[in-house]
């Protein structure tokens, strides 16, 4: 009875570390799904260029296995070790630990890139913004291999809000290694690429005109101003209606007389499609809400039933022990 008392509490030990490492962050694994987030509103744009610098700054090799590039310990790039006391993330797993990195406020040797320190007004984010890696070392000679196996974007909780300095959950995301190289096809430098070519593959509606107001205004950042008109501007653009390739094969196109009436009737469909698309994206938003919500009250349900079991068990050795 003994051992299979032990057998359960083991059991019940093993469980609990499961349940508590299910993490709700939401994964984001491409430029489109950078979309989503409403940079500008909820989320600072600054986070846009703190991870444009850093998927620039980390080694990627051809197996997807990303390398830190600097020391956190020593606090370049304004990095230091993170505790996850608030358990934003999941628990460490041996051997690992999680640093943060974005403190434009702490002295460091090696300092952020000046357009990340002193943006434009329009991209300033109050110092909110923060990378958080998870990192493995490993010793090998005479230096250590920094290994990461996890990104995340997340940001502090604004003064309006009052809840302190911990950083926000539900401005928490996971940054795949594929969204870390779609980023980095928009590297700056000798190797930049035209800005032309980074349209066609991402599928952006910028023209000309607004290719070359994005050459003046970044200059040497060009590739930066474009990811970044690709992920914010793009998606509110009242632009994007009328840049759509037209259907001719639309009866009210093979007229060349179209009543005023008609033409209304087109933008007020335009429009609902418009409103449409909020609304599923809200109902998206709500269910997650509610996946998270279903998540945490089955963990509660199967910690209460893990504490009835333990208990159970402690109350039969005992019985056993006094017969």
């Amino acid at each position: 009875m003994m051992k299979l008392s032990g057998r359960v509490t083991s059991c019940c030990v093993a469980l609990l570390l499961a349940l508590t490492s299910v993490s709700a962050v939401q994964k984001l694994t491409s430029i489109n799904d950078l979309k989503k987030i409403n940079f500008g509103q909820s989320v600072p744009k600054h986070s846009l260029l703190l991870l444009h610098w850093f998927a620039n700054t980390v080694d990627i090799d051809n197996n997807d296995l990303i390398s830190l590039t600097f020391d956190p310990n020593g606090g370049d790039y304004a990095s230091h070790h993170y505790g996850n006391y608030e358990r934003l993330l999941d628990p460490l797993p041996w051997g690992y630990r999680y640093y943060t990195i974005g403190n434009l406020h702490q002295d460091t040797s090696m300092p952020l890139p000046s357009h990340i320190v002193h943006p434009s007004r329009e991209f300033m984010g109050e110092n909110r913004d923060r990378i958080i890696v998870r990192v493995m070392e490993q010793n090998t000679g005479q230096r250590a291999l920094r290994r990461i196996d996890r990104v995340y974007i997340t940001q502090h909780y604004g003064t309006s809000e009052h809840q302190g300095t911990p950083y926000d959950p539900d401005h928490t995301y996971q940054i795949t290694t594929g969204l870390l190289r779609q980023i980095r096809e928009f590297s700056v430098g000798q190797n930049q690429q035209s800005l032309s070519d980074l349209r066609n593959r991402f599928g952006s509606r910028a023209d000309d005109s607004q290719l070359w107001q994005i050459r003046n205004t970044w200059g040497s950042l060009a590739c930066l101003g474009l990811l970044l008109f690709i992920v914010i501007e793009e998606k509110y653009s009242t632009n994007q209606r009328n840049n759509r390739p037209q259907n001719n094969n639309r009866p009210e196109n093979r007229q060349n007389n179209r009543s005023g009436d008609e033409v209304a009737v087109f933008i007020e469909d335009d429009e609902d499609h418009v409103a449409r698309g909020v609304r599923n994206y809200n109902i998206s938003n709500s269910l997650n809400n509610c996946q998270r919500c279903f998540c945490c009250i089955v963990c509660f349900v199967l910690l209460y039933l893990i504490l009835i079991v333990c208990y159970s068990s402690f109350f039969v050795n005992v019985v056993q022990l006094r017969l």
